[in-house]
Parts: structure tokens; sequence; C-alpha cells
């Protein structure tokens, strides 16, 4: 009967928080996390153009009562998590919670653009406007080409022989992104052909044309750095299984999760003896129930120094 009773009892402190995240306002967490996102960056003094951000979506599966808001055809239901991420720092700047069926191009251009910054994605961004547009900011930036897009070229780049780079081009890209759409983005761009680690050949699109194509090639690799924070968080920080799955208790999860990492990066900063985010999240954890100094959490406590100390006075 014991064993009933605490099932219940969790069911029941479940459904509570899934009540409670449906009523309360997410815009408190989103300020919150925007607020933080601030306080984390004041200090990292930068030239303008040295900050590179990284943009991409991750998906979330939902399901069960409430989750009407993120249904997009009957048996598919889920939402997602659009972030713009500081690849240099290790932390997100920006995010918003959409559903699914959502473009990526779409939550895009919600997002602020930042004069001068270096901004990495891939295909779900392909929309030659917005290219523009970032261009005009004096933006770069590094994505793919879709493979039906062709290049009209004007100049040949030599490249080193026997290397991963095959080729660097200069050239126009078409007039129009679809038959009835004028492309605006009518400067000179820049397409390097590299051949990665698994033997594919990307064909990457940039609109700087002075560095060289192993910088172009390097940027777009770092996109890589996004991926591994979406399975941290999904992962470590458990933005898997949802409390309530409503539009408004997803977005308070997921806020509240963005908050603990940049908290977790936070503190992180302030020591120097764990290097590894995980292994300092899982130190953090441990020491949840005891108020100590993050730069100390790997010394004992006093009590446990007081302790050591009398037994070795005890057996000197």
């Amino acid at each position: 009967m014991q064993h009933v009773f605490i099932i219940s009892a969790r069911g029941r402190c479940r459904a509570t928080l899934a009540d409670a995240n449906a009523k309360r306002s997410s815009a408190v967490f989103a300020g919150l996390f925007a607020d933080l996102t601030a306080r984390a960056g004041r200090g990292l003094r930068r030239a303008v153009g040295e900050a590179t951000y990284l943009i991409d979506p991750t998906s979330i599966r939902l399901s069960g009562a409430g989750s009407q808001w993120a249904r997009f055809s009957h048996q598919a239901c889920g939402a997602k998590v659009h972030v713009v991420y500081d690849a240099d720092h290790d932390r997100p700047i920006y995010a918003a919670v959409t559903p699914a069926n959502v473009n990526d191009i779409t939550a895009a251009k919600a997002m602020p653009i930042e004069p001068g910054a270096t901004y990495v994605f891939d295909l779900g961004y392909y929309d030659f406007g917005w290219w523009a547009k970032m261009d005009k900011a004096g933006c770069r930036i590094v994505t793919r080409f879709k493979s039906h897009t062709p290049l009209a070229v004007m100049r040949e780049q030599a490249v080193e022989d026997a290397g991963p780079i095959l080729s660097d081009r200069i050239g126009l890209l078409p007039a129009r992104q679809a038959k009835n759409r004028k492309n605006p983005f009518s400067d000179p761009v820049r397409e390097v052909t590299v051949r990665i680690d698994t033997g594919k050949v990307l064909r990457i699109l940039s609109n700087d044309l002075e560095a060289s194509a192993q910088e172009i090639a390097d940027l777009y690799k770092r996109r890589w750095a996004i991926e591994l924070f979406f399975r941290w968080v999904k992962q470590t920080l458990k933005i898997k299984h949802f409390l309530g799955v409503s539009e408004n208790a997803v977005r308070i999860q997921i806020a509240v999760a963005l908050i603990a990492f940049l908290i977790l990066r936070m503190a992180q900063a302030d020591q120097n003896t764990v290097q590894s985010p995980l292994a300092f999240a899982r130190l953090v954890r441990a020491n949840l129930m005891h108020r100590r100094r993050t730069d100390a959490l790997l010394k004992p406590p006093p009590d446990e120094i007081a302790t050591q100390q009398q037994l070795t006075l005890k057996w000197a």
C-alpha cells in the first residue's frame, strides 16, 4: 500500500506543477533569461566584428492533453527551440519557442541581428532576402549552398593541391530565388568547396571575399558546437520530459533550463579547478544542499577537515 501511495503522490505533484506552469507567466522567465544573458556578457569586451554566432533549432516531441498548440498533423506534435549561440563563450544569447511546423527562416527573421558579427547557419535559413539584410548590416554570413543553386562565376581563386579545399570561387547568385521573387542580394558571394572527413563534399557560401578559404571552412565547421549544446541541455538538464505540455508550461521549462545553463556557466567561470561543463554540473548537483563557494567545491567541508585533523592528532 505504501508503494502505491508514493506513486500516487508523485502523480499528484506532477499534475500540480503542470497546472501551475500553465498559469504562470512565461514572460517572467524569459525576462530573467534575457537579464542573465546580459550579465553573462558583461566584461566580454570585443571589437566590432569579432563575435561569432551560431543559429540552429532543436526539436522537442510533445503529446497529451494541452499540446494542441503544437500539433501540426494527425500524428505529429512537437515544438522547436530556435537558438542564437555565442560560439566563443559557449552560451546562448537568444532563444524562441515555436510549434515545430514554423519554418526556421520565419523564426530567424524575428531574431536580433548584431551589426558586424559573423553568423553561421545551415540550409533551414535559406533566404536571399534575409541574407541581404544581414549583409547590409555589415554581418559576415557562412552557410551552405543548396545543391540546385547555381553560381555565375566571376573569378576562380587558387587553392592548395591535395588539400581539403577543392575550389574557391567568387560569383553571383541567381537573379531570382523563386519564379516570382526577385533576389535582393545582388552583391558577389563566395563559394568554397570542401571535402570533409567523411568524404562528403560541401559547397559553403559566404559574403566574405577577403578571408582565406580555410577560415571560411573552419567557421562552418564550428556549427558542431551548437549541436553539442543542445545535446548537453537535453541530457543534463532533462529537456526531454515536460511537467506540462501547454504552450506556457513548455516555454517556462525551456527558459528555466537555459537559465540553469547560464548560471552554471557563470559559476564555472569563477573557478579554475573544473574545466569540463559536465563534470562541473555534476559537482554542483552533488553539493546543492551545502552552502559553499564554487571555487571550494573540490575541497572537503570544514567539519570534515576538522574531523580529519582530530584523527590525525589522536593517532599522532
